[in-house]
């Protein structure tokens, strides 16, 4: 069976695989050399597939989202082509109007009736963003489509709060009683202009799923924990003027200090378990992507410079989750390379407050989400795996690949809950716990 996927990345570049399923064994092979978008995929014979390819990126083509590249790729045996076998010479072709149907619908359908026929109802559930357990064993989620849910420790959903996109973290309120959320607001193409809903955030009553409040920063913000008011980072890197953290209390809205503008690769440090706000700070404000420093923001709303975000200095390191353990930071991130992600390319490392470093691992998978229950680090990577990690000295205690009933999954959010136990959140809507052993 042949599938194709892809999207396009809001910004630049259409990109997607062409998948080859053998459906003897399950594996499953990527053929194409290099990213495309496939919009269309059907066999014209046992040995011709018919492809229709987005182009590779919209560079000054706006016409791009309306066109495709309709090729013939044949194969003698199908069965045996390899990963990344077909390349750019056989898809080249010229662009022409392509007409784009929305098969969600027929998909819904299907779905709902395989569901029906098992005896069960079917309902989308996608990536679970952020996951939070209680001590009175609740659990607490943001994901697609869903700005918060809690679910009760018998397994039963108590309350949930939509959203057209969905949550996407999920901080507890200094008051013990709530939770702050942020949705996600993607642009969306609506002939040739670019729309986006209004921003939200908001803190939820945990108890009862009620909206208490919701701050209008203006633009989309990613929470910063640690400490008692609500911080915002404003993500709009379209503005001229240098970027300022918001600070949010009873009395209203504070300007915070200058952080520069937000790159999405480069500036990612949700810090789990944090005693104050910490955010990543770049020295150049023409470029804040470069030479980062992690920074901690005072009591007084200023922020100090703790030590530099790469710790080797011929290095360019890309941001990622974090946790705190006593006097340092346990974080996790990839270094760039112009080829992309090398072997060994990605890392856990932990560090002093004054910059020195405990430990690294290096891996080959960058991580998705990170936590700690103080004597040991747990680590979900996008691979699908899960690997527990010393605290003291960063080996590798013991490593599984994640699977529900035998099928493979891959986490997405994690967090050691007060019992003890980890929470998992994953790309197709679940949420795991799972012992903390193997």
């Amino acid at each position: 069976m042949v599938v194709g996927t892809g999207r396009y990345d809001g910004g630049y570049s259409f990109e997607g695989e062409l998948l080859l399923i053998h459906l003897d064994s399950g594996d499953v092979v990527s053929v194409l050399q290099y990213p495309r978008e496939v919009l269309g995929v059907d066999w014209r014979s046992e040995t011709a597939l018919h492809l229709v390819l987005a182009p590779c990126d919209d560079w000054e083509n706006p016409q791009a989202h309306e066109q495709g590249h309709a090729v013939v790729v044949a194969r003698s045996d199908w069965g045996a082509v390899g990963q990344g076998a077909i390349g750019a010479e056989e898809l080249a072709a010229p662009a022409q109007p392509v007409v784009q149907p929305d098969r969600s619908a027929q998909a819904r359908r299907v779905l709902a009736d395989l569901a029906s026929s098992a005896g069960r109802q079917w309902s989308v559930r996608r990536r679970v963003w952020a996951v939070e357990g209680l001590e009175d064993g609740r659990v607490l989620a943001a994901l697609d489509g869903v700005l918060a849910e809690s679910w009760l420790p018998s397994g039963d959903l108590q309350w949930g709060v939509g959203d057209e996109e969905g949550g996407r973290q999920l901080v507890l309120a200094s008051d013990g009683t709530s939770v702050w959320t942020n949705a996600e607001r993607r642009s969306r193409r609506k002939g040739r202009r670019w729309e986006r809903s209004a921003p939200r955030v908001a803190r939820i009553a945990v108890a009862t799923g009620q909206v208490l409040e919701t701050l209008s920063p203006g633009v989309f913000t990613v929470l910063v924990a640690g400490g008692r008011r609500a911080v915002l980072r404003p993500l709009d890197g379209r503005r001229k003027h240098p970027e300022r953290l918001m600070m949010f209390n009873l009395d209203g809205p504070v300007n915070g200090p200058e952080v520069g503008r937000f790159d999405l690769f480069n500036h990612p440090f949700a810090v789990r378990r944090a005693s104050r706000p910490y955010v990543l700070v770049g020295t150049d404000p023409d470029e804040p992507h470069r030479d980062k420093w992690v920074t901690a923001l005072g009591p007084d709303g200023t922020l100090r410079r703790l030590f530099p975000h790469s710790w080797v200095p011929a290095e360019h390191h890309f941001g990622g989750p974090a946790v705190e353990i006593g006097q340092s930071l346990v974080y996790a991130g990839a270094v760039h390379d112009g080829h992309g992600l090398q072997p060994g390319g990605a890392y856990i490392v932990r560090r002093s407050l004054d910059g020195s470093v405990q430990w690294q691992h290096r891996t080959d998978h960058p991580a998705t989400a990170l936590d700690t229950d103080g004597d040991a680090v747990y680590v979900a990577f996008n691979s699908g795996a899960l690997t527990a990690l010393d605290a003291a000295d960063g080996s590798v205690r013991w490593h599984a690949e994640l699977e529900v009933d035998g099928a493979p999954t891959t986490g997405l959010s994690l967090a050691v809950a007060p019992q003890g136990h980890l929470l998992i959140g994953t790309v197709d809507g679940r949420i795991l716990e799972c012992s903390p052993r193997p």
